[in-house]
């Protein structure tokens, strides 16, 4: 078979779409020397992805995500191509193109947090990119042969939103690197650079309001008062939502929140492995990977009692009502204090980290690949 994949996300300026579409590549040249493989990227990360495996070969496409290349152009490259199956790792999938396509679906969050919280955008464009949503996701899942999501919670939220047959929809998980990022430099010297001082709870990822931060730092300003030496670090490229967030803390006159901005792979290792507890108090999410990521380098976790999250985590986190502030100091109280809690979520967790694995993924994903008519 030829098979295209779009990885226009691939890398670093995908975030976690990047992170998926990278892995997936990378663990497929381990495991499919048969199939022919089309990776399409764009000018920004076109020298990032070097094949390995001579069944792959790389083309530009160099068509801005949800722009009108992207629908008008890109399917005309696709089309040259002669491509048996096309695997789309998002739901923006070029409407014009009509041959065999298979789709990742990470989440429907603009389905469940459709609020202008959740953008810069103006009211009537908001509303415009919205609707463009709908009809793309909608478009996507009817076409597709096959459905890949990447949590039970987000096929049933497919199955719930829409009219798709379960046997369509294969659900494949994500995973986390079991070899970890060090830096070379000491823990201490990584979090003197970056203004980290401890003791400190950790959250790692963007500040979108379904991540419920500004409910996180309400309680945490809670929890100082008992613990004034304890510190919140907030770990996320700056942008709209983290100055809002930065706004919020002077405004309240909040002491101990600690934003150091983007942090590298390499200096984040040294960030999680020194921290009390990682928090993630988001109220949607479709599989969660930063949890895993913190519990494969040892550290307890606090988690939002979302169902997507107690299936991702198991038994090896400390789950609270991230909505509920009572709730949700108890559980910062019992994370920081509970000794004996510590070491068994410690335990439990690296050991639900290791049951995700991303060359498994790339695995079932090829056999998906294979299973398209």
């Amino acid at each position: 078979m030829k098979i295209g994949i779009d990885a226009r996300f691939f890398g670093p300026i995908g975030k976690g779409l990047g992170r998926y579409a990278q892995k997936l590549i990378e663990n497929l040249e381990k495991v499919d020397q048969e199939n022919d493989y089309v990776i399409f990227l764009r000018k920004e990360n076109f020298a990032d992805y070097v094949p390995k495996s001579p069944n792959f070969k790389k083309v530009l496409a160099d068509y801005r995500w949800y722009g009108f290349g992207e629908q008008l152009f890109f399917p005309i490259l696709l089309y040259r191509q002669r491509l048996d199956v096309m695997h789309f790792p998002h739901f923006n999938v070029p409407l014009l193109y009509r041959k065999k396509i298979i789709v990742t679906i990470h989440d429907l969050i603009l389905l469940h947090f459709p609020t202008l919280r959740g953008t810069t955008l103006s009211p009537l464009w908001y509303k415009i990119k919205f609707l463009a949503y709908k009809l793309t996701i909608g478009s996507a899942l009817r076409r597709a042969r096959k459905i890949i999501a990447v949590s039970q919670s987000t096929k049933k939220d497919i199955l719930k939103n829409y009219s798709i047959s379960p046997e369509k929809i294969d659900v494949t998980h994500e995973a986390v690197d079991p070899l970890c990022y060090f830096s070379l430099e000491s823990t201490d010297k990584v979090l003197e650079r970056y203004g980290i001082i401890g003791p400190y709870l950790l959250y790692v990822g963007n500040a979108y309001p379904h991540k419920n931060l500004e409910k996180l730092i309400e309680v945490f300003a809670r929890l100082r008062k008992n613990k004034s030496e304890m510190n919140l670090v907030l770990v996320g490229k700056e942008d709209f939502f983290y100055r809002r967030l930065k706004e919020l803390v002077e405004k309240n006159e909040i002491k101990g929140v600690i934003f150091p901005g983007f942090i590298s792979d390499e200096d984040l290792s040294s960030v999680y492995r020194r921290c009390e507890a990682y928090v993630f108090p988001s109220l949607y999410e479709g599989f969660g990977l930063p949890p895993l990521e913190a519990m494969l380098l040892g550290v307890p976790v606090l988690s939002s009692d979302h169902f997507c999250m107690k299936e991702v985590l198991g038994e090896s986190a400390l789950f609270c009502d991230a909505k509920n502030n009572e709730s949700l100091l108890k559980g910062l109280e019992r994370i920081i204090d509970d000794q004996a809690l510590r070491k068994n979520l410690i335990e439990k967790g690296y050991l639900q980290s290791l049951l995700y694995s991303w060359q498994q993924m790339a695995g079932q994903t090829q056999k998906n690949y294979q299973e398209i008519k």
